[in-house]
């Protein structure tokens, strides 16, 4: 039962969940400083950028509304080509992405969907930022001698958070261990691997809505109604000071095909 006191609260609430997210871009939490998440002590952009310098033909994975890949364009080889499943993404990233001549092709990157519609050694350099793959359509694309480099997301990110609303991790075994050995058993070598672990923080609870309703996976079938009651304990642990803050993981991957 809500409260006189916690119903314009609860209102507020509802408005968050209406706002709109497009692409991969977190700004509107971000660039007020309501969501704030610890960095990991690499930096893909500065990695990928030098990578790229000496690369002929890129494919960018899971490239959202092509935001990562823009911020690296004084890098691009001759060829660039990204993909992209979710659709107002795919839409958003073909409006970006082609008038400045890049490839975008609509592919599903869940990690054990089909081939990708690429040639064998298509490309020497394949990145990868927080999307799904398949171990062994990324070798089979990569030349002899190229790079697969990803950043992912650990399956156990803010599995802290989840437990507040009863759910559980959808892919618990995305690790570094797991895709490490999937990768070694694909034929490519681990020329570097990184983990970390840290922390993802938010001010007020209305932030917490707009992020599980922009990461819909986390907290399947999220809603302000639906999930009214652990978005109350988290306002009660907001004003008795324990603060919203909850566990980042990462690690990276940059693997060679002999």
């Amino acid at each position: 039962m809500v409260s006189s006191d916690q119903q314009a609260l609860v209102k507020s609430w509802r408005r968050e969940e209406r706002q709109p997210f497009i692409g991969w871009d977190f700004s509107y939490l971000e660039g007020s400083c309501r969501m704030t998440e610890e960095q990991a002590p690499w930096s893909y952009t500065t990695r990928a950028a030098e990578l790229l310098q000496r690369s002929a033909a890129v494919l960018d994975m899971g490239t959202g509304g092509g935001e990562r890949l823009l911020k690296l364009r004084g890098h691009w080889p001759r060829k660039v080509v990204a993909t992209e499943d979710y659709p107002p993404n795919f839409a958003l990233a073909t409006e970006r992405l082609v008038p400045l001549g890049v490839t975008v092709v609509r592919v599903e990157l869940l990690s054990d969907h089909g081939p990708m519609p690429f040639a064998d050694g298509e490309f020497d350099l394949v990145l990868n930022r927080h999307s799904g793959f398949n171990c062994h359509e990324v070798a089979r694309v990569l030349a002899p001698g190229g790079t697969f480099f990803t950043q992912q997301v650990d399956g156990l990110w803010a599995n802290d958070l989840q437990a507040v609303f009863g759910a559980r991790p959808q892919w618990a075994e995305a690790t570094l261990t797991h895709n490490g050995s999937k990768l070694r058993a694909a034929g490519l070598t681990l020329a570097r691997t990184e983990e970390w672990a840290g922390k993802l923080a938010f001010t007020d609870v209305g932030a917490i809505v707009y992020y599980l309703r922009a990461v819909p996976w986390l907290v399947p079938g999220f809603s302000v109604d639906t999930h009214l009651e652990g978005l109350l304990r988290l306002q009660d642990r907001l004003e008795s000071g324990d603060g919203l803050v909850f566990a980042a993981r990462k690690y990276l991957i940059e693997a060679r095909k002999t």
